[in-house]
């Protein structure tokens, strides 16, 4: 499968281009740069802008195989001279000295601002991550060096479309307001990135701890969203939501430092976890039916009862054989018996973990023993 590049590849290397144009008085069409991952970057430039005092022009993104919402997507670096009045709003680039050797770098239209702690950029700066910074910073300086320039450039990254493809990522949720955000750690773009998902369940608990949170809670989604509302008040649409990762996600908590974390989730998801599943996407395991089944022979059910279980299509449908054997407490006893052993193994001693497992059909079916306690301390 094709590799991409980032957006943080793409604003280094219009950056880059601009700077060039800027110091030299000639036309750049084409630019290569140096990913952090030691992967050459060749791309064109387009839609070149020379002005008295600054250049502006894009690199169009390109994810290669990954279906990445900004594919196709123009981004933006104006370069223009320190001294230059007219280079952005001056939120990160206060203090600018036109005779200091630097690169001041700031985010325009399309680019997000962050406005909550525990972002990879403190709250007011342009969403314009530490590993582009430094790529833009970098690349800019070889071009200083090659033209002996001595003095500061102001560079402004932007995306037009920002705004609108924001609308369809975590940033909203995540505090990052007004655009997207220019990212990547190596420079590339991996294809189907199971990294990318876990980068950002990791800023989200980093979010939340940074907000001063004690308690993780945890869920796979927002399938569930009214239940939990009317059942204990609170809104599923705060919690870190984890995906199929639940296990990733437990020793993220962990290496943040908290002490407590509380999975929510429906059962159709929360009963792997009873069999030790970590990761609930059906392509690494499915046995729900099987732990369903398992759970009512626990119960006392009969083997008629349990084969029929095993025939199910869906845990709403082995529900119903629960309801009518007259076993369901006790088989969801059984189950987060279960689900709690396997979340305490994998939490191994670092911190305590708590679950509730619910239908939207039938509400809720099971707790562990601390589970409202850790719910009513996240509420606050």
């Amino acid at each position: 499968m094709n590799k991409g590049f980032t957006t943080g590849s793409c604003a280094a290397a219009a950056s880059k281009a601009a700077a060039f144009m800027l110091l030299s008085g000639q036309k750049k069409l084409q630019i290569a740069i140096d990913t952090p991952a030691g992967v050459k970057y060749n791309p064109q430039i387009e839609d070149i802008e020379i002005g008295e005092g600054y250049v502006s022009c894009a690199v169009r993104k390109q994810s290669g195989d990954d279906p990445d919402i900004t594919n196709g997507t123009l981004v933006f670096a104006r370069v223009s001279f320190t001294d230059e009045k007219t280079s952005g709003d001056g939120k990160d680039i206060a203090n600018k000295d036109s005779n200091c050797r630097k690169v001041y770098i700031d985010g325009g239209k399309g680019v997000g601002r962050v406005t909550r702690p525990g972002l990879d950029q403190p709250v007011g700066n342009a969403a314009i991550n530490s590993v582009p910074r430094q790529m833009i910073e970098n690349e800019i300086m070889q071009v200083m060096d090659l033209f002996d320039y001595e003095r500061g450039l102001d560079v402004i990254i932007s995306v037009p479309e920002g705004e609108e493809l924001a609308a369809k990522t975590f940033n909203p949720r995540l505090g990052i307001e007004g655009g997207i955000s220019i990212i990547g750690t190596t420079g590339i773009v991996e294809p189907m990135s199971t990294k990318a998902l876990l980068d950002t369940i990791m800023v989200e608990l980093r979010q939340m701890k940074a907000m001063g949170a004690t308690v993780a809670v945890v869920s796979p989604g927002n399938y569930g969203m009214e239940f939990m509302k009317e059942a204990f008040d609170y809104d599923l649409d705060k919690a870190v939501k984890c995906s199929n990762f639940i296990g990733d996600t437990i020793d993220m908590a962990a290496e943040l430092g908290f002490k407590k974390l509380l999975l929510c989730g429906h059962v159709g998801k929360l009963i792997k976890v009873s069999g030790g599943i970590m990761n609930t996407h059906s392509r690494e395991a499915d046995c729900r039916m099987e732990l369903m089944a398992t759970a009512a022979i626990r119960s006392g059910a009969s083997a008629d009862a349990a084969r029929e279980i095993l025939d199910c299509v869906s845990t709403e449908e082995a529900m119903e054989i629960y309801l009518r054997e007259g076993l369901d407490k006790q088989c969801f006893d059984y189950i987060m018996d279960r689900i709690d052993f396997f979340l305490c193994k994998r939490a191994a001693d670092r911190l305590e973990v708590e679950c509730i497992v619910y239908s939207n059909q039938y509400g809720l079916l099971g707790k562990t023993e601390h589970a409202e306690d850790f719910l009513r301390e996240a509420k606050g």
